[in-house]
């Protein structure tokens, strides 16, 4: 089986990762690729479109790492074509932008992830069976590095963590959700903590912090061809699923 994909955001970071990931392995075709008017890419074997609806035309599978606004125009304009699928890797994400999403996994298969290392959602289910056994009692602090051009923080794979530590403690991240490090923690906060600077691709820890003993869980990717693998791989799991939203623990049976 061939899958056929259309990429957005060739002349990005990871548009150029995923480009290249697909491009080596013969169970993806490249059909088409978006990018901004004047932005520089790398040759690609298709024309490079301003339009999602022309560029995911002929695709089975739309994948998208670029900005809240460009990924949601981008899920509009899909409905117009053959696409059954979408992985959607875009970070920041407003409440009601979300709700947006969750929308269009009513006609399509949307595979959505802050991030989509396996060892990262590999984290992800430790920390959530961590959280559930350690307790309240323990204090949870999430650290997270990436590089100086990052825009949103926390970055998605620090809030994905957080949700699943607050999801073992039967509550939501946003009720327990701490960024200020001044003052103190209330018993049950998470507390998060942002550094960004030069090329850093990605660094994550979960600390658990008791009055005797420290737990820390982590996780660093040192390139970013983890996502993009991990991307492709939800591509193939989504191409025949119904419509729904789904995350990476769903494609990766975690």
């Amino acid at each position: 089986m061939t899958l056929s994909i259309a990429i957005a955001g060739a002349a990005g970071r990871m548009g150029a990762a995923l480009i290249r990931a697909a491009a080596a392995d013969a169970r993806f075709r490249i059909v088409g690729a978006t990018e901004r008017p004047g932005a520089a890419h790398e040759p690609l074997p298709v024309p490079v479109s301003e339009s999602a609806a022309t560029a995911a035309a002929d695709a089975d599978a739309w994948i998208d790492f670029t900005a809240p606004a460009a990924t949601l125009a981008a899920l509009d304009a899909l409905a117009g074509t053959k696409a059954r699928a979408a992985i959607i890797g875009t970070t920041g994400f407003s409440a009601e932008e979300e709700a947006a999403i969750a929308a269009h996994a009513r006609r399509i298969a949307i595979v959505r992830s802050g991030n989509f290392s396996l060892g990262v959602n590999l984290l992800a289910a430790l920390v959530e069976q961590a959280a559930a056994k350690l307790g309240p009692a323990w204090d949870i602090e999430i650290s997270e590095a990436h590089h100086r051009r990052k825009v949103d923080a926390p970055s998605g794979t620090a809030l994905l963590l957080g949700e699943a530590a607050a999801k073992a403690r039967g509550t939501e991240l946003a009720k327990v959700r701490r960024t200020d490090p001044r003052g103190a923690r209330p018993e049950g906060a998470i507390g998060f903590a942002v550094t960004r600077g030069g090329g850093i691709v990605g660094k994550h820890d979960v600390m658990f912090a008791a009055e005797r003993e420290c737990l820390v869980l982590g996780h660093e990717a040192f390139d970013r061809a983890v996502f993009a693998d991990g991307a492709l791989a939800a591509a193939l799991w989504a191409a025949d699923k119904p419509a729904g939203l789904y995350s990476m623990r769903d494609v990766l049976g975690l």
